[in-house]
């Protein structure tokens, strides 16, 4: 989630605006409130739906508090092992129901491999490590938590134009007791920020509507609608384990260019090199991958830790969540479902 870090200003009434730079805290929260309701009548949201959500809101200062509290990447002593996040995260509980929710979906599945070209093991996969395939998916008003956020400041044009796409979903008929989800926004599911599901929700079961709170068929073809969105590549896998000599240079396979998105994240990746390449190198894929596939090489937790090559499918799944330990432990946890 970043955004750019701008300001709106929206008129309130004749008198009122929000100067370019202003901080939202420099207003009340109820002032601040009314600038977003300004912005959804603006933007074709109805007064009735402004008013069922927005009529009893307040700063939820636990909001706040999970916001700031977020971790950074890297520490002084480096960036924290992969391996503890994935024994957490694609435990032996997490794996066997992944596997009953493949044998589960398995007719659904297949449609929507077939419609958006996107495997089965990774719709479930994201499914899982969101919301443990359902079985939790958030309890935050979702109106309160975006207003805050959005009035608290720190990320305003994000938390700002999502709590208006919200109002939008609200419009849609959806009730505001079923718009409940994680601190920051997220819900259904698969954990789609309002804005995701207004672009990119849709109609597994052919029912007229996107139900990611209660549909499976909805569910799967949303997230595969999803990552087709993103440029997934149909046959290719996310990565494979690859054996590293312990003569490679590793100076000169660095990756020196900026990522314009998550530098953090992709400044751990090497260059990208065909698999014929990397081979040249002694650098072996453990499973098949064309030599002409373009692949990044990847060893989070040092040179006598296992080792991936990483295709441009691992970075799909970093626009899920642009975060290393997310995404590897996505694509492991889909491997071990389709086991």
């Amino acid at each position: 989630m970043n955004a750019l870090k701008r300001i709106f200003a929206f008129s309130v009434a004749a008198a009122l605006t929000v100067p370019v730079g202003a901080s939202a805290q420099d207003m009340s929260f109820n002032t601040y409130l009314e600038v977003l309701k300004t912005r959804a009548r603006a933007e074709g949201v109805s007064e009735s739906t402004i008013r069922r959500m927005t009529y009893d809101l307040t700063p939820n200062q636990r909001v706040i508090e999970l916001d700031r509290g977020q971790p950074g990447t890297p520490t002084r002593r480096g960036y924290p092992r992969l391996q503890p996040y994935l024994d957490r995260h694609v435990d032996a509980a997490r794996i066997r129901g992944g596997r009953n929710m493949y044998a589960a979906t398995r007719s659904t599945s297949r449609r929507m491999e077939t419609r958006y070209g996107v495997p089965a093991e990774i719709m479930i996969a994201i499914w899982g490590h969101e919301t443990n395939y359902g079985s939790y998916t958030g309890n935050f008003d979702l109106s309160r938590s975006l207003a805050t956020l959005a009035w608290e400041g720190r990320r305003r044009e994000l938390f700002s134009g999502e709590f208006i796409d919200l109002l939008k979903v609200a419009d849609k008929g959806v009730n505001r007791s079923t718009l409940k989800g994680s601190w920051a926004g997220a819900f259904g599911n698969p954990q789609f920020l309002p804005s995701v599901y207004l672009r990119l929700a849709a109609d597994g079961d052919g029912d007229g509507d996107r139900d990611i709170w209660n549909s499976r068929d909805d569910t799967l073809a949303s997230i595969a609608n999803y990552f087709r969105d993103a440029g997934w590549r149909t046959g290719q896998p996310w990565g494979v384990r690859a054996s590293v000599p312990a003569s490679l240079d590793r100076e000169a396979i660095k990756n020196r260019t900026v990522a314009p998105v998550c530098p953090r994240v992709h400044e751990r990746h090497s260059k990208w090199k065909t698999v014929a390449e990397w081979r040249e190198l002694g650098v072996r894929p453990q499973k098949y991958l064309a030599d002409n596939t373009m692949v990044s090489l990847f060893q989070p937790d040092g040179v006598n830790a296992p080792a991936w090559l990483l295709t441009g499918n691992y970075r799909v799944i970093l626009e899920y969540n642009c975060s290393n330990y997310y995404a590897m432990s996505v694509g492991l946890l889909a491997d071990e479902i389709k086991r």
